[in-house]
């Protein structure tokens, strides 16, 4: 993959994490409040049928019981689990818990891709979660048990659900919009009766929820989606997952140009060691054997390659993700 290429597609990918980073705000400012599984299912479920009425695209075989797993674990059970470390976990400890989702996609490379970990990735995964703790970790309080569990989990899940996404690929001849499509559907689809049961009827929307919504559900995921599970097939799993933290690096910086929050010597420097380590992450290779995900290729049917995935995180928001706007609300 020539040089600017690269850049260019790293540049696309990194827009969903960005992208990610503005849930907060949008959540805490617009829409309405204890609402957490509502907002999931709104974010999930309309832009997956969207893209599916876009593409025109159904799965077929084995790819049926693929996405169902694959929405599950990337969409269904992130989200939910997400936001209930949100709401149990002081500050940004969610965030920091969800930032060493590249060390755990490491691991999981190993295990199920064979890809041996490189010194450099795990380096790089270690100072981007450093810095991102510093950068959310400044709110005191008791941790809750069950809340850590569920951010453990939440990355566990994600981490999971993108290192399948690499190794099982694409069919041939479907693209990343449909393939985005099928997740956000059946995860989606996961969500709807946990939030009717623990959340009700829908709640009344004003024009501010309802434009907050729309931007949740198109620009903020399944654009975003669609961007981020590309990247998945083109880059490696250290490329993609080291872009995870531009997600609570832009709500702390969303915190501090438009709703008023400071940021300190140290949050400063927590930032520029995260973002460093983010770029560090972008050296690695693509092996060449990964092209053959780039045009779309299964890998049942093609040899999988020793490369690694994408990472982590993902989708979040609500209003209680976490009263701090540094945290990671994707």
């Amino acid at each position: 993959m020539a040089a600017h290429r690269r850049v260019t597609l790293v540049a696309f990918t990194a827009l969903a994490p960005v992208s990610w980073g503005t849930t907060y705000a949008v959540t805490t400012e617009f829409l309405p409040p204890g609402r957490p599984l509502f907002t999931a299912l709104v974010r999930a479920l309309p832009a997956g049928l969207l893209l599916l009425a876009l593409v025109r695209v159904l799965p077929r075989g084995a790819w049926w019981w693929k996405a169902s797993v694959l929405g599950a674990l990337n969409i269904g059970a992130f989200f939910p689990l997400l936001f209930l470390s949100a709401y149990r976990l002081p500050g940004g400890m969610a965030a920091v818990v969800g930032s060493a989702g590249p060390l755990l996609v490491v691991g999981l490379s190993a295990l199920l891709l064979g890809r041996r970990p490189a010194v450099r990735d795990v380096l790089a995964g270690t100072a981007a979660a450093f810095g991102v703790s510093m950068v959310v970790l400044d709110a005191a309080g008791a941790l809750d048990p069950l809340g850590v569990a569920a951010a453990l989990a939440s990355t566990a899940s994600m981490s999971t659900g993108t290192v399948l996404t690499q190794r099982w690929g694409r069919p041939e001849g479907v693209g990343p919009l449909a393939l985005t499509g099928w997740q956000l559907t059946a995860g989606g689809l996961l969500i709807a009766p946990l939030a009717f049961l623990a959340e009700g009827a829908p709640p009344a929307l004003d024009a501010p929820a309802a434009g907050g919504y729309v931007y949740l559900a198109v620009v903020n995921t399944a654009v975003a989606y669609g961007l981020w599970f590309r990247g998945i097939g083109r880059l490696t799993a250290t490329q993609v997952t080291l872009l995870g933290p531009l997600s609570p690096l832009t709500a702390a910086v969303i915190g501090w140009a438009a709703l008023g929050e400071s940021l300190t010597a140290s949050q400063l420097v927590g930032m520029a060691l995260a973002f460093g380590a983010t770029l560090a992450g972008q050296l690695t290779g693509v092996p060449a054997r990964d092209r053959n995900r780039a045009r779309g290729l299964d890998t049942d049917a093609v040899p999988c390659p020793r490369s690694g995935i994408l990472g982590g995180p993902p989708p979040g928001g609500t209003r209680a993700a976490s009263a701090d706007p540094r945290g990671d609300a994707r």
